[in-house]
């Protein structure tokens, strides 16, 4: 087996004790290799890349995934206090929760359903696909030598449809479910911390944000709201002798689109900032109020209602758990979901996700959960490899490239193994190490590591 760098054994120590010796060496040996191969991300590819191919035990390559036992949840914990100890140690912590598909084909994935498709999908164009729905909360913080805010996957769960659950008899969860489950797990992990969770449209439910507001400290919530949410007052203090029930929420107030169209709402100007770097000036009206529907819990939050003064996009709606929130606070932290996207691009592009091919309900459980997780992991070994030599992010002379991606991140973890793992023994039968006679020429190394 290849000897790991020195640099990259202390991120990777603190998951030795979740695993048995055995299994932990193969988790070592697939960990280089997954991170090595180009194009597809199974566990051939990665004995390939290392020269493994002729072993004879590869089947228990295959059963780390499958039936090695060790926790998913375990690693996930683990993962996220590395994050936090690195680069969040002090200071509130903001999450973001939000689904992706993957899009998988087979008779024996058990777990496969037909979803609506966010990527090839559009308002007025509905795409569907077949394949695995899966449920990822990711760390948003931002990274100071890469200039930018990055979405970093640490707990990934895979929610089923519902007529994969009226088939086995069980209850549906719905992703809400799942989402509210996951939140609990992340603040009894996270006790002593100042939660921020932002998500889309789908997490805007009553029973959703009114459980993160139970929680103890509770977890605020930042999502979009609905232009015809029922909003109401606080009920009025109850009268002195005044009999039954005390009113749970008082007189109704205007509906966000009423505002819209009442010219007698004060609007205020908000410039902020978006994502792809343009200045955007809008007009915002914010308020409190209680979100009340029958049969489910009532919500307190604070509303923000943002409309174009040139009319070219169409007014939206934000609302957030916590009332005492000021209006340019929730807007530029909703603006920082947009990094959940890129990091599902950048998995897709770079590790491999959806060219896996496990077919085994654990294995499947496993393998997209790790490559999210291995994305946020080598962002850890690229900031602890800063401290020792700049990172630098690959340029040409019609690429002035100034501050480092992923696919630099990538690359430099891979400069660091290859110049490892190069002199790596050809077969099992011979140990004897076969080094090169001379380091491997810049253009050919430079191709392995930027290899997609």
């Amino acid at each position: 087996m290849p000897s790991l760098p020195p640099a990259i054994v202390p991120l990777l120590s603190p998951f030795a004790s979740l695993f048995d010796a055995r299994t932990w060496r193969k988790v070592q040996i697939l960990l280089t290799g997954v991170i090595l191969a180009p194009g597809r991300r199974t566990v051939s590819t990665a004995l390939y890349v290392l020269g493994l191919h002729e072993r004879g035990d590869f089947a228990l390559f295959h059963h780390v995934l499958s039936r090695a036992a060790w926790s998913s949840l375990a690693v996930s914990r683990v993962l996220l206090e590395q994050l936090v100890r690195q680069l969040v140690p002090t200071g509130p912590l903001l999450f973001a929760i939000d689904e992706t598909l993957e899009r998988r084909w087979g008779e024996r994935i058990e777990a496969l359903g037909v979803y609506r498709d966010p990527v090839r999908s559009s308002h007025g164009h509905f795409v569907k696909a077949k394949g695995l729905r899966w449920v990822s909360l990711m760390l948003l913080v931002e990274v100071p030598w890469a200039n930018r805010v990055w979405a970093l996957p640490f707990l990934t769960v895979l929610a089923p449809s519902a007529r994969y659950h009226e088939a086995r008899g069980r209850r549906h969860k719905t992703i809400t479910d799942w989402a509210r489950q996951m939140l609990c797990l992340l603040r009894r992990w996270l006790p002593d911390r100042e939660l921020v969770v932002v998500g889309d449209r789908t997490y805007a439910t009553l029973k959703l944000l009114a459980a993160c507001q139970r929680m103890t400290p509770s977890v605020t919530f930042l999502t979009r709201l609905r232009l015809d949410a029922v909003l109401h007052d606080p009920p009025p203090p109850r009268r002195p002798g005044q009999l039954g029930r005390p009113r749970v929420v008082g007189a109704r107030q205007p509906s966000l689109q009423a505002r819209l169209a009442d010219p007698a709402t004060v609007w205020t100007p908000l410039t902020q900032r978006w994502p792809d770097g343009t200045k955007r000036h809008l007009q915002a009206a914010t308020g409190t109020a209680l979100w009340y529907h029958p049969g489910e819990p009532t919500v307190a939050l604070r509303w923000l209602l943002l409309r174009d003064p040139s009319g070219q996009r169409e007014p939206q709606a934000l609302l957030c758990t916590d009332p005492d929130w000021s209006p340019k606070a929730l807007l530029a932290t909703c603006l920082q979901r947009w990094q959940v996207e890129v990091a599902f691009q950048e998995v897709r592009t770079h590790l491999g996700v959806e060219t896996q091919r496990p077919w085994s309900a654990a294995a499947i459980a496993r393998t997209t959960p790790i490559l999210l997780g291995l994305f946020s992991w080598l962002i850890l070994v690229a900031h602890r490899l800063r401290r020792e030599q700049a990172l630098r992010p690959r340029r040409a002379a019609w690429y002035a490239k100034t501050v480092p991606t992923f696919a630099d991140v990538l690359a430099s973890v891979r400069h660091l193994l290859w110049m490892q793992v190069l002199p790596f023994s050809l077969s099992p039968v011979t140990p004897d190490i076969r080094k090169l006679p001379q380091p491997p020429p810049a253009p050919l190394l430079a191709a392995l590591c930027y290899s997609a």
